[in-house]
């Protein structure tokens, strides 16, 4: 099977080497065809952790390389550049397109930049980002496992994380939904899960599912979950209409053994090809 790194919110500047060696680790054992990062990169968006975080992604060498900004990707105590020239440092790292698209035979990875300069923690997704999602989905190849890239969850566990829900969530799951997306992937509350859309939202065109992963490198901890990615495994480009699989595998850094293991693995059911 074809395989994907998920990882999120690494917040360097807050960065552990250990974990940091552990991670590179893990991707030169499993060689993953691409790399999705959701969002918080940095701590606080100074040149030298945007250099680190680059230095750090480069030493990876994955093939393929999807980035979205988070909300500590904008400088918080630099107001000047925070109202003038909120993105600069992160494209100066990670290049000018802020909503990339990742388009391989297999899959087809859409960024969304949930991010908003006067937006302090909380993120958005307006009708038109919805609408530009849905109409590059649409234009997928079938066979394609399709995939939306935000930093703020479309949803959560835990009642103490609705505020960090993404504004114009629901409006925009269903415009994905309709345009044939599998799965969200999200970061932010440092809380790795996977959750059936098609459960939380009523009546969605499809099934469909929110990927969160925790943190990956950073002290910044949570809700007792430690540093952790995903791994998402799926098969190839199947025959229309024959089952498509997709394994999504969240692995843990363990301090005792200075390495990420494997502690779950979720299956979710997708929609068969159309």
């Amino acid at each position: 099977m074809n395989c994907l790194l998920h990882l999120s919110d690494p917040h360097f500047g807050t960065e552990q080497p250990t974990v940091a060696r552990a991670l590179a680790a893990l991707v030169e054992a499993e060689r993953p065809l691409a790399a999705v990062l959701s969002g918080d990169i940095t701590q606080r968006a100074t040149r030298g952790q945007f250099a680190l975080a680059r230095a750090f992604i480069d030493r990876l060498a994955l093939p393929q390389l999807l980035v979205v900004p988070g909300n500590h990707d904008i400088p918080l105590i630099a107001l000047a550049t925070r109202a003038l020239a909120p993105y600069a440092r992160y494209r100066r790292a990670f290049g000018k397109e802020l909503q990339p698209v990742v388009d391989a035979p297999d899959v087809l990875l859409v960024g969304v930049n949930t991010t908003r300069r006067w937006r302090h923690v909380n993120g958005a997704v307006s009708e038109a980002q919805a609408a530009r999602v849905a109409q590059r989905l649409a234009g997928g190849r079938p066979g394609q496992l399709k995939i939306v890239v935000v930093h703020q969850p479309v949803a959560v566990t835990r009642q103490e994380d609705r505020k960090n829900l993404l504004i114009g969530r629901e409006q925009a799951v269903r415009a994905w939904a309709r345009a044939g997306a599998d799965l969200v992937l999200g970061g932010h509350i440092h809380l790795p899960f996977v959750l059936p859309l098609h459960e939380v939202f009523d009546a969605l065109d499809r099934r469909m599912w929110c990927v969160q992963a925790g943190t990956a490198l950073s002290t910044r901890l949570r809700a007792d979950a430690p540093n952790s990615v995903n791994l998402i495994r799926f098969g190839g480009v199947a025959d229309p209409g024959s089952p498509r699989r997709c394994v999504v595998e969240q692995w843990d850094f363990s301090a005792r053994n200075d390495a990420f293991r494997c502690v779950r693995t979720h299956e979710p059911e997708l929609d068969r090809n159309e």
